[in-house]
């Protein structure tokens, strides 16, 4: 792979409503990114986030240290022109900082047939998810039947490039859910955010190797893995064992915390994504604040995050460099397979 990467998260809006890094520290942000750097031995970072003041002024930070930068807009939640405004003033913050430092990657948001009004049926998030992923919708996709969110879909990238363009001069991809089928033609890079889960277990290597029909670089713009036992048959909804309902968020059953499982899902995926030459790769996430630790296994939100650090709930020297969190196996593990890939 040429770009081995991971996911940063500067604050993005939560199933809740809220933010999902409600501090941003440049101070703590420029310790993490060095980090992701020397000790995880990545060459490029999928930056994303609501506030395009905050992705540029993380991109700027990793620029500087050498880092290629994804810069990736995240903005969820609001309907098509709202979403069509949003990618294009990033996309000219981007620009500015490509001009001085040419390692810059633009990403036209993500899964945004999922997450932005208008092209799935559903007024909510969840709405869309159990409308996208119903026993009718599902069989539709077996048959091969097109779907109109597709075209939707593909109506808005084209035109979201096209405007893209008149403001940013460098390579543009998009984060693709695996249920859109996208026109890769107006693109420089494929990107698809590709989880593997029970119900696509066996499937997994066909599915990745369809993306190579694109012709163009395939790039893995997010996978990843929780950690506790049986997330790797969950996949992409590993986070949903979580009640946020509650005034307290707990989960919603007895699970075991297994820092192995996270760890050696994201090994296999690497080594199937070495194997079919994909181009760059992204690891989901980094770290999710939002998703704290705690001592009692039903309180302990961590387990839920794809994060390959433990999110703490507060500061302290005994944490990491002094940071809010600690390392997972899976960021030795991926540390040590980054250096030596």
């Amino acid at each position: 792979m040429k770009y081995k990467g991971i996911n940063y998260d500067v604050g993005t809006t939560t199933i809740n409503g809220e933010l999902s890094r409600k501090v941003f520290d440049l101070e703590v942000v420029a310790k993490e990114i060095a980090i992701i750097k020397n000790e995880l031995h990545c060459n490029a970072i999928r930056i994303s986030g609501l506030s395009i003041d905050r992705i540029a002024e993380a991109s700027e930070i990793a620029l500087k240290m050498g880092l290629t930068v994804w810069f990736s807009p995240s903005f969820t939640h609001h309907d098509r022109n709202s979403m069509l405004d949003h990618i294009v003033q990033s996309a000219g913050a981007a620009e500015k900082l490509r001009t001085v430092y040419p390692d810059l990657v633009f990403v036209t948001g993500s899964e945004l047939s999922l997450f932005t009004k208008g092209f799935i049926k559903g007024e909510t998030d969840d709405d869309r998810l159990k409308n996208l992923f119903s026993p009718v919708s599902q069989f539709k996709n077996m048959l091969g039947i097109k779907r109109n969110y597709n075209k939707q879909l593909n109506e808005f990238l084209a035109e979201a490039v096209r405007e893209i363009k008149k403001v940013f001069h460098g390579q543009v991809t998009y984060a693709s859910g695996s249920w859109e089928k996208v026109d890769w033609k107006i693109f420089d890079l494929a990107g698809v955010d590709l989880y593997r889960s029970s119900y696509n277990k066996l499937t997994y290597i066909k599915e990745l190797k369809s993306y190579k029909k694109t012709e163009k670089p395939v790039c893995i713009t997010a996978f990843g893995c929780c950690a506790y036992k049986g997330a790797d048959d969950k996949g992409s909804m590993g986070w949903s064992v979580v009640d946020w309902r509650k005034d307290i968020s707990i989960l919603n059953g007895a699970y075991v915390r297994d820092e192995a499982v996270q760890s050696r899902y994201l090994l296999e995926l690497l080594h199937n994504f070495e194997s079919e030459n994909v181009f760059a790769a992204f690891v989901f996430t980094f770290v999710s604040y939002h998703y704290e630790y705690d001592d009692s296994p039903q309180y302990d939100l961590d387990m839920a995050s794809y994060g390959i650090v433990r999110s703490m709930k507060h500061t302290g020297n005994e944490y990491y460099q002094g940071l809010q969190w600690i390392p997972k196996q899976a960021f030795f593990d991926l540390a040590q397979y980054y250096k030596n890939h």
